[in-house]
């Protein structure tokens, strides 16, 4: 039934080493959010400068981990310098603008305060920095005491700042309007000054953002003279009157949210010359316009757009190329599938010869084909049962060295468990070579020459360290070691630190499922523990990875190592549907969501059932969004096997989610009733037997609070008893919240403790609140 792997040995020798040095501790939660970060020194956001002298990055304060700084390392003379600290240049942050407010949540840096965006300018001399809803430049030849330049003083927030390819502008959103500052004149040109109300230019709609991975709404060619944006129209979309539930006052927000079945903004594409009068030419998207605007890129002429449109049932992904005088549209290629069509960044636009490189999915698997301008097929350059995906899902080609004929890219081509970075040559002689070489996860930022690399690399026993390097693979420098010594911030909870077992387990259809475990460490010999089986589940998510825990997402790893330290087995298992494994893994719940999900969860709980360690009647579940919609599904399709069940900020009916993301999977109410009925959390609410825990943010503009106060209904109607817990004024996000976060872990785990443990055990802590339990 399995091919378990073993955990590494190094962990034991280095926790042997970090023991004799520090005091050894049991993690807390509370720590889990303190500062300095148990990580240690993670660098966020690194990037190389385009003429390769400096490595700029974000870092938490060693009082405020999540207040964020600017720094940068200078290569030649390998020394880090703090540039900007944001509380000096802006002691006291403003209020959030509604728009950056949801633009961070979107992005997942709710949490997160001081720095959050950075870029070089084109000629390595400027950094642009917005903070407190202004924007500043950083000038790295002046002295440090006169090189910040502030460039916007306005009630206004501005967003989603960049400089423009030739480095004389500054281009950003202010007042849902597209602006440009003459970095020369100092004086700023509104491309489009009709923005307000249902309006906007220049930004990304909710679905983009949310959903389709575009967090922007503008492109600059890259001469300057042109530049592309969106024009968003809400109107279209039904207003959903909401209420945030804050602790002192209720809100009433009036949201356009596009739910599934439901119609979608109207988003048009414009192109305006920056030399030239206010009039901007509008690109043709086709007849039909309930169509996604997926991505839009400049050919390297600046004369022609590349755009990416989809179609509103997600089979249909066309390249289009557009004239920018005209508007005119030729269809280059076009991508069709039964099931859906993924979007992704990969589309690369060469300069040194009339090609690009085109990612799909056609043979089952994410692959790289170069093309030529004309849409002809040149060839193919990847090929394998195994995806070329970066990080996360984030653009996997790295960069190109078009002199020598070189793409880089990141793939899991050995192992799903793993990310390595790649390379092949684009004449397709050679098969791809792999670079990166120890085994784990590697996330890489590559210098704009494709010259030089960073190589973020942790395991689940190692966290991340930084290291600079040749194309070739070769270290140049080391930025960050983060060895765990005795100065590490985890150096004291080291010696309790689980290691991560991996294995795999089959599907009912055959294909291969993997899983990692964590276990107590001194297991008493005819003992049986209980288990919580933690769950996401969804598409497009990844939580089986031979990775730092902690790293990139937060405390989910540290918290799991909370409970095993509590006397908890711990299970994680990428079912059929999540993501990253080809096109017949994922699709497996194409119209059906909530059904292979939960068998395959079910076939890992029978797995743990035969481990001598496990007590079989102690099992719970416990995911958050999706991962919460799976928890409730487990304890409803399978209340014989689950014991007792966390859900958070659960999806409980498809019917209430937006479009994009719905659809994809499920199809339409209206074309896919069935599938609707059978993925809706109610349908199964009868079945509830166990314990079971529901908690949401009440203010949540993703998943919808309306989710859960269905689901209360249906459970009292039923006069079912579980337990609720609300958060007045949190969002999707409250997990990584420090004023939030440490209730819910508490909450979870008091929860379990409750129902899981035999009761001569005192219940783990829980600062004083009280469950609100639901007769």
């Amino acid at each position: 039934m399995t091919a378990r792997l073993t955990a590494p040995c190094a962990l034991l020798i280095l926790s042997g080493f970090v023991s004799t040095l520090a005091d050894a501790e049991m993690l807390t939660i509370e720590r889990m959010f303190a500062a300095p970060d148990l990580s240690g020194a993670s660098l966020r956001n690194p990037r190389i400068s385009p003429d390769g002298r400096y490595v700029a990055y974000l870092r938490g304060g060693e009082e405020n981990k999540d207040r964020l700084d600017l720094w940068a390392f200078d290569v030649p003379a390998k020394k880090h310098t703090r540039l900007v600290e944001a509380a000096r240049l802006v002691p006291k942050e403003r209020p959030l603008s509604a728009e950056e407010e949801q633009r961070r949540e979107r992005q997942r840096t709710s949490s997160l305060s001081g720095i959050l965006e950075y870029e070089f300018s084109p000629d390595s001399r400027l950094l642009l920095v917005p903070l407190g809803g202004d924007l500043y430049v950083y000038d790295l030849r002046a002295k440090p005491e006169s090189a910040v330049r502030r460039i916007t003083t306005t009630e206004s927030f501005e967003t989603d700042a960049h400089f423009s390819p030739g480095g004389r502008y500054v281009s950003f959103i202010r007042d849902q309007n597209l602006v440009v500052y003459d970095l020369t004149s100092g004086t700023e040109r509104q491309i489009t000054r009709d923005g307000g109300g249902l309006v906007s230019y220049g930004t990304a709609e909710f679905i983009a953002q949310e959903e389709m991975n575009r967090d922007t709404g503008y492109w600059w060619s890259p001469d300057d003279r042109r530049i592309a944006f969106t024009r968003v129209d809400e109107s279209p979309v039904a207003e959903v009157e909401r209420f945030e539930i804050y602790a002192d006052e209720v809100k009433v927000v009036k949201q356009r949210y596009p739910a599934a079945g439901a119609r979608n903004a109207l988003v048009q594409l414009f192109v305006a010359e920056l030399e030239g009068d206010d009039r901007a030419v509008q690109m043709d998207l086709g007849a039909d316009p309930d169509i996604y605007l997926a991505r839009v890129d400049w050919f390297p002429d600046g004369n022609t757009l590349a755009v990416q449109r989809q179609s509103r049932d997600q089979k249909t992904l066309s390249l289009l190329r557009l004239d920018a005088r005209s508007g005119r549209a030729t269809e280059l290629v076009t991508e069709r599938s039964d099931t859906w069509v993924d979007l992704n960044s990969e589309l690369t636009l060469l300069k040194s010869s009339p090609q690009f490189i085109w990612a799909s999915r056609r043979t089952g698997h994410t692959h790289l084909y170069l093309y030529g301008n004309d849409g002809k097929l040149v060839r193919a350059l990847t090929q394998g049962d195994w995806d070329v995906v970066g990080d996360a899902g984030e653009r996997a080609i790295r960069g190109v060295d078009e002199r020598n004929g070189i793409v880089y890219f990141v793939a899991n081509a050995e192992t799903p468990l793993e990310r390595h970075l790649y390379s092949v040559s684009l004449d397709g002689k050679a098969v791809p070579k792999k670079i990166t070489q120890d085994a784990g996860w590697h996330s890489i930022t590559m210098s704009r020459d494709a010259r030089v690399f960073l190589d973020t690399f942790s395991t689940p026993e190692r966290p991340p360290s930084l290291t600079l390097r040749s194309a070739r693979g070769d270290t140049l420098s080391v930025l960050v070691e983060n060895a765990l010594t005795s100065e590490h911030p985890y150096a004291p909870y080291v010696s309790e630190h689980v290691p991560t077992e991996f294995g795999t387990l089959k599907a009912r259809d055959g294909q291969t499922l993997y899983y990692q475990l964590l276990k107590p460490r001194n297991l008493v010999p005819g003992e049986r523990y209980p288990v919580i089986v933690d769950v996401y589940g969804g598409p497009g998510v990844q939580r089986v990875r031979r990775a730092w825990g902690g790293y990139p997402r937060g405390n989910e790893g540290f918290f799991r190592q909370y409970l095993v330290q509590h006397g908890y087995v711990v299970f994680t298992l990428d079912n059929r549907g999540s993501g990253f494994r080809g096109v017949q893994f994922e699709s497996a719940l194409y119209k059906h969501m909530g059904s292979v999900e939960v068998q395959d969860q079910v076939t890992g709980v029978e797995f743990l059932k035969t481990l001598p360690y496990v007590d079989p009647s102690r099992i719970g579940v416990f995911g958050w969004s999706y991962g919460g919609y799976m928890a409730l599904m487990c304890m409803m399709q399978a209340p014989d096997i689950f014991a007792a069940g966390v859900a958070g900020a659960p999806v409980t009916d498809w019917r209430l989610y937006d479009t994009h993301y719905t659809e994809r999977f499920m199809s339409t109410p209206q074309e896919n009733p069935e599938g609707y009925k059978s993925g809706n959390v109610l349908t199964y609410a009868p079945n509830l037997r166990g314990p079971l825990l529901i908690m949401h943010g009440m203010a949540d503009d993703n998943v919808l609070f309306t989710h859960s106060t269905a689901l209360f209904k249906r459970l009292q109607d039923l006069n079912k008893p579980f337990d609720m817990m609300t958060y007045p004024g949190s969002k999707h996000g409250m997990l990584r919240h420090a004023d939030t976060g440490p209730h819910a872990y508490h909450t979870i785990t008091r929860f379990f403790d409750t129902h899981l443990k035999p009761q001569t055990r005192t219940p783990t802590a829980l600062p004083t609140s009280s469950l609100q339990r639901t007769p």
